[in-house]
């Protein structure tokens, strides 16, 4: 974030963030949401916290928030939020062509009290993705994430890549003997260059974007939630090991 923010200093330029899957992630003791202009978190079901769908934008410009609250519900006047109190009125204004992108109460109520225990939610990430690092550690077919010392990750996925050239099977089949051991797994994401909209309108070929190809023949994301058990880490960490043990070159 760094040099990005020197840049768009430079160039009198905003910084929107994308940290759908950031929180509660620091960078140089800075939490997530309080370096760029505009920061935007998801809330979908299987992010840190949630509210079932849905998000949020955080900045420090009280005219930017005044502008995202009006813009979220058609375009209406800010006072349109006091209409069903008791200081409300009938009388609102639309200033301009907004969006039906609310929140609604039910699912910011939701994910209030999730905020309340985001802190708690990542630290069982850590926690798990400490055990996953240190029993991975002498597995030379797994190349762990890496995160460096000024930053503090959010463990929202626990995603490994796979030395393949040390192993008798490919990612597809690492996953398919993880499935048949009872373990879920997923990969994220696939690079949107490899999908069928994108390789008919611009004619893309994996050879396009060799290093996000490399990568995405490589990537599994092994479980990673506060709810897992000891014995559930166990389960994955023996299964992982048990199947690059047994297919190695």
């Amino acid at each position: 974030m760094t040099p990005i923010l020197e840049i768009a200093k430079a160039h009198k330029l905003y910084v929107v963030e994308d940290a759908a899957h950031s929180l509660p992630a620091s960078y140089e003791g800075k939490k997530m949401g309080t370096i760029g202009d505009i920061t935007c978190f998801s809330f979908y079901a299987t992010k840190t916290i949630t509210t079932g769908e849905g998000g949020m934008a955080t900045t420090e410009n009280s005219e930017w928030a005044e502008r995202m609250r009006m813009m979220s519900l058609h375009g209406i006047s800010h006072d349109a939020w006091k209409r069903y109190t008791k200081e409300g009125s009938w009388y609102y204004e639309v200033h301009c062509p907004g969006f039906k992108y609310n929140l609604t109460d039910i699912a910011a109520a939701i994910g209030i009290e999730q905020l309340k225990k985001c802190n708690q939610f990542w630290e069982v990430r850590k926690r798990i993705a400490t055990i996953y690092d240190e029993a991975f550690a002498n597995l030379p077919e797994i190349q762990l994430s890496f995160c460096r010392s000024n930053m503090q990750h959010a463990w929202h996925l626990y995603v490994i890549q796979l030395a393949l050239e040390r192993l008798r099977i490919n990612r597809n089949d690492f996953i398919k003997a993880l499935r048949e051991k009872g373990i879920g797994t997923s990969v994220h994401f696939i690079p949107l260059h490899l999908h069928p909209y994108y390789c008919d309108k611009f004619g893309y070929k994996p050879a396009d974007f060799p290093n996000a190809s490399s990568a995405f023949e490589r990537i599994v994301s092994l479980p990673i939630y506060p709810r897992m058990t000891e014995a559930d880490v166990e389960s994955v960490i023996g299964a992982v090991s048990k199947i690059v043990k047994q297919n190695r070159r």
